[in-house]
């Protein structure tokens, strides 16, 4: 096994981590393994530590994958609360406006789902890691200053309603897309074209490009041992 020549490495992210903490806990790892103070580790593809799920981790020479390896389609699952919005569109903020979901039906909500797939155009959050003017866009809104962002071409393939709890106004989907989708920022839209409001309160990638989460690491001590495992060389090939 050589990390130096380049490995691709898949993990299903814990909650609450942030995927910076991944890469790094994996470099650390890594760098013990092979008796080394550097090597070179990235991902392809951020997910937000309210999120879980597949990460794409990159080492050595394979790190030149990356851009080519967050091209691929992604796939998430998803619970959207519907009648209450957040500034995150997710949890990490608390509620800040409630709506009346009582409209709300079973085949409205199928009638929006249909709104949004193929070629649409879609708002990033606020609270996104989008750059305005050299700086994250959530650099701004942390500050409560003003952050205007433009809307982006994305392409939603397959929109899918796994459940609906009409009691608790919840919806679980399951979406396939291209890079640069926020699924914060189609649960706003979701929630607005329904004449209401919705927010993620859960969110899970499975899929980047051919790497599912079935055949990720679970965890970093599954990482862990299995690399105690490994014949590791260490100079590059």
């Amino acid at each position: 096994m050589n990390f130096l020549t380049g490995q691709i490495l898949i993990f299903d992210k814990p909650l609450h981590w942030t995927s910076f903490q991944l890469v790094g806990k994996v470099r650390w790892l890594l760098c013990r393994a092979l008796e080394q103070k550097k090597l070179k580790v990235g991902h392809a593809g951020t997910l937000d530590p309210l999120a879980t799920g597949v990460m794409v981790i990159c080492t050595g020479k394979a790190t030149k994958r990356i851009e080519e390896l967050q091209l691929g389609r992604k796939e998430y699952t998803a619970t959207l609360q519907l009648g209450a919005t957040t500034p995150s569109y997710d949890l990490e903020h608390e509620i800040d406006a409630h709506y009346p979901t009582e409209h709300i039906t079973e085949e409205r909500i199928l009638e929006v789902l249909k709104q949004f797939t193929g070629d649409i155009q879609q708002v990033p959050p606020v609270f996104s890691a989008c750059k305005v003017d050299g700086k994250r866009a959530y650099d701004y809104a942390r500050k409560g200053k003003d952050v205007e962002l433009k809307a982006k071409n994305i392409t939603i393939d397959e929109l899918e309603m796994l459940r609906f709890d009409a009691k608790m106004m919840e919806i679980d989907i399951r979406v396939k897309c291209s890079k640069g989708t926020y699924i914060r920022s189609l649960a706003r839209d979701i929630g607005e074209a329904l004449d209401s409001g919705a927010h993620l309160t859960a969110l899970r990638r499975t899929q980047v490009g051919d790497y599912r989460v079935e055949n990720a690491f679970k965890s970093i001590e599954d990482f862990e041992e299995w690399l105690s495992q490994q014949t590791i060389e260490k100079e590059i090939q």
